[in-house]
């Protein structure tokens, strides 16, 4: 590790070298490898705003070219995790669809926390909207930490829908940077959501996990009413669009 944003280097770095813990070689190549990369920027040949990259401004950041390269990654960082029955991709010409989950309606969720303000932001369920008219919402949890579970109401409106789509997982308030979490289980009643979710839906629902971090879905996995799992990860501005795009299959992302 040559950098550390927080403090923890900055606190415990002299006592360890004290302690004969750290040798001081080892700051040293460091510090090389670090400042070599800011003078191979060029950070030290003058004023900065003169230099190539001095003078990149919101215009050139939300360049059409850059807001398809996120589109891009968002596609192609998608992970197809399970496909039973091959029931993704979904048929564009379905009547009705149910959109489930704490994170179904959030664009903040999909940039993480190591981004600027985006250009543009879409919630998978208004990217999912653009395919189908009739799409029901229900958020199901109160939070991601989803500590109160609305599981009965959630069921209704699976019921009814030909097919469910249900966005999980996690978010700052659960894992962040300094912030660790302390098991893998999903937070608070959301297994329990998605398992009732997927005993009332008419067909296997697909599941979709927004998460940075990895999440213990083994429950998941082995239930033949969940028969598609699609690991998104904090896919960025685009990334509603994309996992949209996934689903309904103008992209398809591959499996492992």
């Amino acid at each position: 590790m040559d950098l550390n944003c927080g403090s923890y280097l900055n606190n415990h770095t002299k006592s360890a070298i004290q302690k004969k813990k750290l040798l001081e070689s080892d700051i040293d190549r460091a510090l090389s490898n670090l400042f070599t990369m800011r003078m191979r920027l060029g950070l030290f040949n003058g004023d900065p705003s003169s230099l190539p990259y001095g003078s990149i401004g919101p215009n050139q950041v939300c360049s059409k070219a850059h807001q398809d390269l996120a589109l891009e990654a968002a596609k192609t960082g998608t992970v197809l995790l399970k496909n039973s029955d091959k029931l993704l991709p979904l048929k564009q010409t379905i009547s009705s669809l149910a959109v489930i989950g704490p994170n179904a309606n959030s664009s903040r969720t999909l940039i993480g926390n190591y981004a600027g303000p985006p250009c543009k932001s879409i919630e998978p369920l208004k990217a999912l909207q653009n395919y189908v008219n009739n799409t029901q919402y229900h958020k199901g949890c109160d939070s991601v930490n989803c500590t109160t579970a609305s599981v009965s109401e959630a069921v209704e409106v699976a019921k009814k829908a030909d097919y469910v789509v249900l966005f999980m997982g996690l978010d700052q308030t659960e894992k962040r940077e300094d912030f660790d979490r302390v098991d893998l289980a999903l937070p608070g009643q959301q297994q329990d959501l998605i398992t009732a979710v997927a005993k009332a839906a008419k067909k296997p629902v697909v599941l979709v996990m927004i998460c940075g971090g990895p999440v213990d879905i083994s429950f998941a996995k082995s239930d033949p009413k969940i028969g598609a799992i699609l690991w998104g990860g904090y896919p960025g501005e685009s990334g509603g669009i994309a996992l949209a795009e996934v689903i309904f299959g103008d992209h398809n992302p591959g499996n492992v």
